[in-house]
């Protein structure tokens, strides 16, 4: 029995194909070797749809070059550098990045931050910290007291200050 060999090589992303099940890529493995449709095999729950220019390792089963798998993609031009020993990153060509730093922090750097959340969004903390103006398009409740639609105690006439809010909930 032969011994199988298996075959690393390394390439560049040239073209992606991300509406299959597998994402598919054009490779550019040698100066005039240039592979269609190779498997994109990625982590589970993880995906991207590499740049061209990206640099990948496939791999040849059996050394059979006929069908290789992508088994890892990198971009040396946008990864983020210096980051501490233990510390995760995902990120983008475009700045945007999700850091989970030392000591338990975790940093979103973005334009704009989309949260969609069918029933609620929920913080459990003793503080919230805002640099900017929040904008709301209906209610705001503090401390059972509606920031919209409340009455005062103790209503005074003229330029006279009122009570209060009256705490309705």
């Amino acid at each position: 029995m032969k011994p199988t060999r298996n075959f690393l090589a390394r390439g560049v992303v040239a073209l992606v194909d991300a509406g299959r099940k597998l994402q598919g890529l054009q490779m550019r493995l040698t100066a005039d070797e240039v592979k269609d449709g190779m498997e994109h095999f990625e982590p589970y729950g993880f995906t991207s749809n590499p740049l061209p220019g990206a640099e990948a390792l496939a791999a040849f089963l059996g050394g059979d070059r006929s069908h290789g798998v992508v088994v890892c993609v990198a971009d040396r031009r946008f990864r983020l550098q210096a980051l501490k020993s233990g510390e995760v990153a995902l990120y983008t060509d475009e700045g945007d990045c999700l850091h989970f730093k030392r000591d338990r922090v975790i940093e979103i750097q973005t334009l704009t931050l989309k949260v969609k959340a069918e029933t609620a969004v929920e913080f459990d903390t003793p503080v919230i910290r805002t640099t900017g103006q929040i904008v709301s398009q209906g209610d705001q409740i503090a401390a059972g007291v509606s920031q919209v639609n409340h009455p005062h105690e103790g209503v005074a006439k003229g330029n006279q200050q009122s009570g209060r809010p009256v705490v309705t909930a």
